[in-house]
């Protein structure tokens, strides 16, 4: 998991994120999102679930040459659905692919967890991260109204389907157009943009 194939080939490095990212991930968040910043206690209840048996969760950090944070970018695992909690980039790489380059681990890492669809929510007002989103295949699929606080700004509600539930592709359980079910009676099961 590297970002050498970063715009430009700057040598950014995407690695699992560790407790002592702590301090430059808090660093970001408060740049990122000064008034819905993620609490440092948020983010030791979601590294907990990032390792070991059972993990349900996948958090990895950009790092600069200079061994500087330059970005992150969380996912949620709940039965087969994925959900990118968070994206941040800071503003001195925004616009060089390193968003898109976190997205396609989060996305990769989803799909290790064999999940059927990756869920995100992404402020109404965050046209960039939207269009993001849309070049990966996130269609909307709702508003969640205030969902930002202190803010109270709406969210948008956007889903990737993954695998055998992507577009032209039968869910399972389910019949693709012309072909009967047969087999496989499973179901199907927040971002910051």
């Amino acid at each position: 998991m590297t970002g050498d194939a970063l715009a430009g080939g700057e040598g950014v490095a995407l690695r699992e994120m560790r407790w002592w990212d702590m301090e430059g991930v808090l660093a970001l968040e408060a740049e990122l999102f000064p008034r819905d910043a993620w609490s440092e206690a948020m983010y030791w209840a979601e590294l907990a679930g990032a390792r070991g048996p059972g993990r349900t969760r996948h958090y990895v950090v950009a790092e600069a040459p200079d061994g500087s944070l330059a970005g992150y970018g969380g996912l949620s695992v709940a039965g087969t659905s994925g959900e990118v909690m968070t994206i941040g980039v800071t503003g001195a790489w925004q616009g060089r692919g390193l968003g898109a380059l976190v997205l396609a681990e989060l996305i990769a890492a989803a799909e290790a967890f064999a999940c059927h669809e990756v869920l995100l929510e992404v402020r109404v007002d965050n046209a960039p991260a939207q269009r993001l989103y849309q070049r990966f295949g996130f269609v909307r699929i709702g508003v969640r109204r205030g969902y930002y606080q202190p803010g109270n700004h709406d969210a948008l509600v956007m889903r990737r389907a993954l695998g055998d539930a992507a577009p032209g592709k039968a869910a399972p359980g389910t019949a693709a157009p012309g072909k009967a079910a047969r087999g496989n009676d499973e179901g199907e099961a927040k971002d910051d943009g």
